[in-house]
């Protein structure tokens, strides 16, 4: 009787064990606001379905008005694995258990993308120096504050450097997705905003009549591909799994390639750590040192203090 009963009871213990290994992970996958979310969900799903059949798990495309809901949203476990830019990135890192653990490659083999500032093809500026010099007579359409390409790199080559603040400086200030700004431009809505490459590719791709009226009067330096960030404290061997599915998604499959095609003319996914982010860690302390070097309501003894603080930071990374 009392083997009977252990038979029994192990045999319990193993079914619900098994019931339970077979209960798929929920997975949230965080998708930056690059563009309108019809677009965005036109582009991702068909990889998010790849991603459930391969690894799985139960993958939900998780969506937000601004990057910051990406970033809260990883912050209290809503989202668990995300696309972010690289400033994003260093949010989520920073303040949402994040870790860098994959970054994009380009088809063509470049390794990054560029910022720019765009005006209509019709406006008599031409250069950085034209719009700059016209601010007050100007609208302006800036990025999404936690933007690589939209906010930081513009804020610090364009802004920073030439001791402007862009919410003062011109007529209108207005923030809005990288989409929104170049449909804004073309549309002659606003006179000026930032893009990048990567968005005004696809602007070409699905409004051709509205590229045709985009007129590009600055370009930044070189912006690092986008990083895959993952929360650190998911289980090493669900971890595993997603590595796994981005380091190979599309190596050899025509389908997946054109699925990479399509998010952003991509040949794939490589390795990355957190330390992707360090030079634009550099960039934002860099920003940040300027502005507080140009700004007068500031104390002599506080200014120094705040200049010796940012130094030290950046000493830190080097």
């Amino acid at each position: 009787m009392l083997k009977q009963l252990l038979a029994t009871t192990a045999a319990t213990l193993a079914l619900g064990l098994a019931s339970a290994s077979s209960i798929a992970q929920d997975i949230n996958f965080g998708i930056i606001s690059t563009e309108a979310t019809q677009n965005l969900k036109q582009d991702w799903v068909p990889l998010i379905e790849d991603m459930k059949r391969q690894t799985g798990f139960n993958v939900t495309a998780f969506f937000a008005p601004d990057y910051a809901g990406i970033i809260e949203g990883m912050r209290f476990n809503k989202v668990q694995i995300a696309w972010l830019g690289n400033k994003s990135a260093m949010e989520a890192v920073d303040r949402a258990n994040g870790e860098v653990f994959a970054q994009m490659v380009n088809a063509d083999g470049t390794q990054g993308y560029y910022s720019h500032l765009i005006v209509n093809a019709d406006s008599p500026y031409k250069t950085l120096e034209d719009v700059l010099k016209n601010g007050k007579s100007l609208s302006f359409g800036n990025g999404d504050p936690n933007s690589t390409s939209g906010y930081l790199v513009p804020g610090f080559y364009v802004f920073a450097q030439n001791k402007i603040d862009a919410k003062t400086h011109f007529k209108i200030t207005r923030g809005a997705n990288h989409e929104a700004n170049a449909l804004a431009v073309a549309n002659k809505q606003v006179d000026v905003a930032t893009n990048n490459s990567e968005n005004l590719d696809k602007i070409q791709q699905r409004y051709p009549d509205k590229f045709k009226s985009i007129k590009i009067v600055w370009t930044s330096p070189l912006i690092p591909l986008d990083p895959l960030v993952m929360r650190k404290d998911l289980s090493e061997a669900n971890k595993a799994k997603l590595k796994a599915f981005f380091y190979n998604y599309g190596k050899t499959d025509a389908r997946e390639k054109e699925v990479l095609m399509k998010i952003s003319k991509l040949s794939g996914f490589k390795e990355s750590t957190n330390r992707q982010l360090l030079p634009i860690r550099q960039l934002e302390l860099f920003s940040q040192r300027n502005k507080a070097q140009a700004d007068t309501s500031m104390s002599d003894a506080d200014k120094n203090t705040r200049l010796a603080d940012i130094d030290k930071q950046l000493a830190a990374l080097n």
